[in-house]
């Protein structure tokens, strides 16, 4: 009799050790009785009797799914290869057990499919300028779609747009000329504001007498810092009237150059 207590008690002992089963922190488990669901199992140490329960393990942690490289053809008839990739986590256990088989495959398909009908209702301009906007837009619709599996969609993000050849080749003659253009403007407005700029010079220099003969020696003192120039400069008398009828300097230089016109004449 006492033997066959310690051998009914082995077997509990026995059956509840086998029985235990570990659920970490990042899964949630899902228990059945007879096949039909019971409950969902918390992180930590759960008892699954064998034969009559079973159970099944969810990751809840983000996953990483890469979205293969689509073929699509854009509002304006272009043809793009396009693939993508996506984030997401499941918040349900539960529904993503019961309401979908392989909840990975199929948050990938449907971003495809999703994917392909987005690019389809833009322009390629708007595919490569607003790449943020659309990747919300396919986050968004796949997001809602998977609620019902238990699926939360963190993110997508478009990775890579590849354009034919042909395409390549158009945009870079339009980028270059744009760049083109926008080199033909910069010229135009610096030389009109060079233009404003002499012109404001020149009236400047007209309002006092001497400044046009003190930019002159300026220059001319640039022009002569190479010892190899040999500069050939004419004064007109109208210059040194510049100075004023008080220098004594000029008067002399315009009575000697007077003489000289008239000594010239009578000669003649």
């Amino acid at each position: 009799m006492l033997t066959g207590i310690i051998i009914a008690v082995a077997v509990v002992c026995f059956i509840l050790l086998i029985s235990i089963r570990q659920v970490s922190e990042y899964e949630r488990g899902i228990r059945f009785n007879f096949g039909k669901f019971q409950k969902v199992l918390n992180p930590g140490w759960h008892i699954v009797v064998p034969i009559f329960q079973s159970y099944q393990k969810i990751d809840v942690r983000v996953k990483v799914v890469d979205v293969p490289e689509q073929d699509a053809i854009t509002k304006d008839n272009v043809t793009v290869k396009i693939n993508a990739v996506i984030y997401f986590n499941i918040f349900d256990a539960k529904k993503a057990m019961l309401s979908v088989e392989h909840c990975n495959y199929a948050v990938t398909q449907l971003a495809q499919t999703t994917m392909r009908n987005l690019v389809g209702s833009v322009t390629l301009d708007e595919l490569l300028t607003d790449r943020e906007r659309i990747s919300n837009e396919i986050c968004t619709i796949v997001d809602k779609a998977t609620d019902e599996w238990g699926v939360k969609i963190q993110n997508v993000e478009l990775k890579d747009i590849a354009l034919p050849t042909e395409m390549q080749r158009v945009i870079a003659k339009v980028a270059e000329a744009e760049r083109e253009k926008a080199a033909v403007i910069t010229k135009a407005s610096g030389e009109l504001e060079a233009s404003k700029n002499l012109s404001l010079a020149a009236q400047q220099l007209a309002g006092s007498p001497g400044a046009l003969h003190l930019r002159t020696l300026s220059t001319i003192n640039d022009v002569s810092s190479d010892q190899s120039n040999t500069i050939i400069f004419a004064i007109p008398i109208e210059v040194l009237n510049a100075f004023g009828n008080n220098n004594s300097l000029t008067n002399n230089v315009v009575n000697a150059l007077t003489k000289t016109k008239k000594s010239t004449k009578k000669s003649k």
